[in-house]
């Protein structure tokens, strides 16, 4: 700004060279001015916004922790040699070597335990599943081996180890792949509970559970990981955490308050863009931790919206919602309310294989706008 457009245009009229050697230097000089002057307003402005996958943020925390502590290290089915299944831990088996990426065999019984009993020797694994759904081969150690022994120890053995890998519903994977398991670690005390959204909440919440002493369950998403989100300037730091515990409003507003996790959430937003054209203002939040649940949060939005709309791509019988719905009920915020706390859930059948049975098995942006208007009774 401020810099007069110009452009020099040289006519030789004669076949002096030398004459027109001369010009060329007189109208250099300014341009090198210019330039100069181009150069320093351009490295003065604000660096450009970070893309980054909800993949490459997993990563880049996971590296650096890796880095920071040699304690880490990662033990999952191809982890190493082949970057991951879904390529999450690309690059780190060549960087950090076998004794800190370890590829294991197909038995999650057995390197789960493995990693508990890593954990309490004092090392940090991270334990990946390669869907949460084999989870269930290892439910033994998840629940009776690593979130119970702090407690029964009488706070003599922690257990820090963070078990991950993609949670929900993915694309065309039948009901045997399908499940959204939030509500289930989320269920058992001893276990610490983390489902992020966006690159941001990747990065924060993976960082922050490996640095914790407690046993953590990062419920990632398929979907997601693939999808770029900007990074803000905070987030790119070695040092960035996201506390567990704590939620985040995405978006304010002040006529009914929608709460979600991971995939679900950025559905929410994209509702809330469509009512906010018809003038309904919704304050959406990111709940980020499944346990311990931010319900003050939770408390402070109803009370100035005076309504309740909770989505999860979860069966509804004893579900996330269900338990955020029972929690306002019984607190200070119940009181707040003008219409009955809604629920938006995944339908309660196993997942069907068919596409159009799947995409109406699974919360739509439509079945939002339906139960915010339904609350609303507009």
């Amino acid at each position: 700004p401020g810099l007069r457009r110009f452009c020099v245009v040289i006519r030789p009229q004669v076949e002096d060279t030398g004459k027109m050697a001369a010009v060329a230097g007189m109208v250099r000089g300014p341009l090198r001015q210019v330039s100069g002057l181009l150069k320093r307003r351009f490295h003065r402005s604000a660096p450009a916004a970070l893309q980054l996958t909800v993949r490459e943020a997993i990563n880049q925390g996971m590296d650096e922790e890796l880095e920071r502590d040699e304690k880490v290290f990662l033990l999952g089915e191809e982890v190493a040699q082949y970057d991951g299944a879904y390529k999450v831990s690309r690059g780190l088996w060549k960087k950090y070597g076998d004794k800190r990426i370890i590829d294991t065999p197909i038995s999650e019984m057995g390197f789960a335990g493995i990693a508990v009993g890593a954990a309490m020797a004092g090392l940090r694994p991270i334990c990946e599943f390669m869907t949460f759904n084999f989870s269930m081969q290892a439910i033994d150690q998840v629940i009776n081996s690593a979130a119970k022994t702090y407690y029964m120890s009488a706070g003599l053995q922690p257990v820090p180890i963070v078990f991950r890998g993609p949670n929900g519903a993915s694309a065309g994977v039948a009901a045997q792949h399908s499940q959204c398991f939030a509500a289930w670690y989320g269920h058992c005390p001893g276990l610490k509970v983390v489902s992020p959204w966006n690159s941001e909440d990747a990065k924060g919440l993976i960082k922050s559970a490996i640095r914790d002493d407690n046993p953590v369950v990062m419920l990632e998403n398929e979907l997601m990981y693939g999808v770029a989100f900007e990074l803000p300037a905070e987030a790119q730091s070695k040092d960035f955490l996201i506390p567990i515990g704590k939620a985040k409003i995405e978006k304010q507003g002040t006529h009914i308050t929608v709460v979600a996790h991971s995939r679900p959430v950025g559905h929410c937003l994209e509702a809330a863009a469509v009512l906010s054209k018809e003038g309904i203002e919704c304050e959406v939040i990111n709940l980020r931790t499944i346990r311990p649940m931010d319900i003050e949060a939770i408390e402070a939005s109803v009370m100035k919206t005076n309504h309740l709309v909770t989505v999860e791509g979860g069966w509804p019988q004893f579900g996330v919602g269900a338990e955020i719905c029972a929690r306002i009920m019984e607190g200070p915020a119940f009181n707040f309310l003008d219409a009955p706390a809604v629920r938006v859930t995944g339908a309660d059948v196993p997942m069907p294989y068919a596409k159009i049975l799947e995409d109406n098995s699974i919360p739509q942006v439509k079945d939002i706008i339906f139960a915010i208007k339904k609350t609303l009774n507009v």
